[in-house]
């Protein structure tokens, strides 16, 4: 071996003797002309620089025995060729032991039972790499959790808080407008109706008034009736003859008579003023009313 502690392939031949084993050189022309087939073989050492790895054969399945690997890869008998001659590309020497290889624990259990594997290991460093970014990722995550726990997160919640209230304030100020809209509508429509009441009720007062009017009209004209007849019955009675007693007592009757009318006539004229100066002011109640309106 040299200083780094690396086996040359000749202290590997020369252990391998040791057990009765043999080295050969899988892509040599002596191997090539026997023409074997690769999973009627037992065991492969595998050399790239200064790394050493077996492929062995253990019960009836093959299994990739790097040390690189995360644990054995199986390795089927159809894809065995295949990955041999992958190896060769890569720039790998192999090597195909001959010999009977000293009994094992693992090739007398395998023997029994076959394995059936799910996931095919990874390389260490591969996993070491994806460990290492789990936990950057990991403590990332934790940095933005801790980071939105913080004053931040209670500005947003803050933020979020007051939109919701401002949102509220608005919808409540809507509602106050809606309703100050009906209200408003409400109040022309109560209005509209007074007007329509007030109406019939200007126009029976105006009915009034022309009814008092007519009436006194009607009360002037019987008085003027009156007065005329009883200006033709004293005209009549004067020139009449007839005993001293029947014109006296006729004049005085007439005059009585005359005197009573009089008198009723001044009483119905005080009433008529005052009905007069009652409807008067009615009707401009009635104006001043309007006007308000």
């Amino acid at each position: 071996m040299d200083d780094s502690g690396f086996f040359s392939i000749q202290v590997i031949s020369n252990a391998l003797k040791v057990w009765g084993l043999d080295l050969i050189l899988f892509n040599s022309p002596e191997y090539q002309r026997l023409r074997i087939d690769p999973i009627n073989e037992r065991s492969f050492i595998c050399n790239y620089k200064e790394h050493w790895f077996t492929v062995r054969k253990l019960g009836k399945q093959w299994f990739n025995l790097n040390s690189l690997l995360t644990g054995p890869e199986l390795i089927s008998d159809t894809y065995l060729a295949l990955f041999l001659a992958q190896l060769q590309q890569e720039g790998y020497s192999i090597f195909v032991v001959k010999g009977d290889l000293p009994d094992c624990e693992a090739d007398q259990l395998l023997q029994m039972i076959r394995v059936q594997q799910m996931h095919r290991p990874k390389l260490i460093g591969e996993e070491l790499a994806q460990l290492k970014d789990q936990r950057i990722q990991k403590t990332d995550l934790e940095r933005v959790l801790e980071a939105n726990d913080g004053p931040g997160m209670l500005d947003e919640d803050e933020d979020l808080q007051k939109a919701l209230a401002l949102s509220r304030h608005e919808i409540d100020m809507e509602d106050e407008e809606a309703d100050l809209r009906r209200a408003i509508q409400l109040s022309m429509q109560g209005s509209s109706r007074n007007v329509s009441q007030d109406t019939p009720q200007t126009s029976g007062t105006n009915l009034s008034s022309e009814e008092l009017r007519k009436r006194r009209e009607a009360y002037f004209e019987k008085q003027q009736q009156q007065q005329q007849q009883q200006q033709q019955q004293r005209q009549q009675q004067v020139d009449l003859p007839g005993p001293v007693s029947q014109p006296c007592e006729r004049p005085t009757t007439s005059s009585g008579a005359l005197g009573s009318d009089l008198g009723d006539a001044m009483s119905e004229e005080d009433m008529l003023q005052v009905a007069m100066s009652m409807s008067l002011e009615t009707i401009r109640n009635n104006l001043e009313t309007e006007g308000e309106k």
